[in-house]
């Protein structure tokens, strides 16, 4: 009996026998169980995180799977008595030839993956990159969609996003207005503080804390410069701005003070 199992396990084509490819498919089956088992690990890990964003979860679980059949490949063809040095070789080579063809779209890959772990921008935020501003519509693997305030569409590529400065007005709860109001000479320091301090009183949206700044900064050739700094939040920071611009102009109106304007004496001697 056990003579004839030895037989039928020595039987094969060449030097592939049925008992080599039991053993092949004992090891495909084990290495099968061993990758489920790694997969539904890294899943739990990923999906109890909370740090990870889905599109990067989603990829590091894709990236993992093609690395452990990888693996389960070269320990298969081990077990047929085929070389792995040679075929690791292959492998390294092809990757290689890979990478650089698509140098570009992998730089895009992992600045957005830099992007989405990082985390300098997210969807909803007004940013500034280099010289194309607007609100961040979608944050992918290759690209970040912005929208403009005259409601065009950029794509930028992920690679530009991650080189360039970028200048994140959202990420903060409150920002800073600053403003510079000039007055004439003929009207009286006190008169045009007074006057400032009213417009920023009679607006809801600018904050007590930290306190308004009105402050004298320059003395110019036609007007006395002052520069104002309030805090608001800031979805409100237009709001300020413009608010303000309009209601100085009336409050300038009811303390008397005289705005100022760019003018020339010109003086005619008499010989």
């Amino acid at each position: 009996m056990l003579d004839s199992i030895q037989n039928i396990l020595n039987y094969g084509i060449g030097s592939l026998t049925v008992g080599g490819l039991l053993r092949v498919l004992l090891t495909l089956a084990l290495c099968a169980v061993v990758v489920r088992i790694l997969n539904t690990i890294i899943g739990k890990m990923l999906d109890r995180s909370t740090k990870i964003d889905k599109t990067v979860s989603g990829f590091i679980r894709t990236g993992a799977k093609i690395l452990l059949w990888a693996l389960v490949i070269i320990i298969v063809a081990d077990t047929l008595g085929i070389e792995t040095t040679s075929l690791v070789a292959l492998l390294s080579v092809v990757t290689l030839a890979l990478s650089l063809s698509i140098q570009n779209i992998l730089s895009n890959l992992f600045s957005g993956i830099t992007l989405l772990v990082t985390k300098p921008l997210g969807v909803g935020d007004y940013v500034d990159i280099s010289d194309k501003a607007g609100t961040v519509k979608n944050v992918g693997l290759f690209y970040t969609t912005l929208n403009t305030p005259d409601n065009i569409v950029i794509n930028i590529p992920n690679a530009d996003v991650t080189a360039a400065s970028v200048k994140n007005y959202s990420k903060e709860s409150e920002r800073r207005v600053d403003f510079t109001f000039t007055a004439s000479y003929n009207s009286q320091t006190e008169d045009v503080k007074a006057a400032i301090i009213d417009a920023i009183n009679a607006d809801e949206h600018i904050l007590l804390t930290p306190s308004p700044m009105v402050r004298l900064t320059a003395y110019n050739a036609s007007d006395i410069e002052y520069t104002v700094r309030v805090w608001c939040k800031s979805e409100n920071y237009w709001d300020v701005k413009f608010n303000m611009n309009e209601r100085v102009r009336e409050t300038f109106k009811d303390h008397g003070v005289e705005m100022a304007y760019n003018q020339m004496d010109v003086h005619i001697c008499k010989d």
